[in-house]
């Protein structure tokens, strides 16, 4: 268990979110809840702190897949529970997510509106919010939002995604 790196991600709804790390081959634990950073984004926001072996999935991946799968490109009136965000625990590892998020944004040719912040605070969503795609997939709110993601996932990372999602 050497290779256990953590990384947090705020991309709208922790739900989603959550559900999409989940089904990620070489994800450990997606822990889901309300992410906290500097000041001005001192107040919490929906996000997910990811634990992954960085033997069978890369960083790079993670921000791959976040990116593509929640609005990491457009303003909205939500913006403020729902940030766009890496959230980074030590600054010597700040420096890989700024070369990666403008790597990508040129090869994809996409201006990414995503914040990099340092992780100051976060809590735990309650114990009935956890783990809720595994739980509830028939329910409308999944099959609505949550499914069309996973499906997009699978269709562009494959054999990364675990068959039992």
């Amino acid at each position: 268990m050497e290779n256990i790196s953590r990384i947090g991600f705020g991309g709208g709804c922790h739900w989603c979110t959550e559900a999409v790390f989940q089904a990620l081959h070489g994800v450990v634990k997606v822990e889901q809840g309300w992410v906290a950073s500097t000041a001005p984004y001192d107040d919490f926001s929906e996000g997910v702190i990811v634990n992954f072996d960085s033997s069978i999935i890369s960083v790079d991946v993670l921000i791959e897949v976040h990116l593509l799968t929640h609005s990491s490109s457009k303003e909205h009136s939500m913006r403020t529970k729902y940030r766009s965000a890496l959230y980074y625990f030590d600054k010597k590892d700040s420096v890989g997510l700024y070369d990666t998020l403008a790597r990508l944004g040129k090869e994809n040719n996409i201006h990414y509106i995503t914040k990099i912040l340092p992780l100051q605070e976060f809590r735990l969503n309650a114990e009935n919010q956890l783990n809720y795609y595994s739980k509830k997939k028939e329910a409308p709110f999944c099959q609505v939002y949550i499914s069309p993601k996973l499906s997009e996932l699978r269709s562009r990372f494959g054999a990364m995604v675990r068959e039992d999602f």
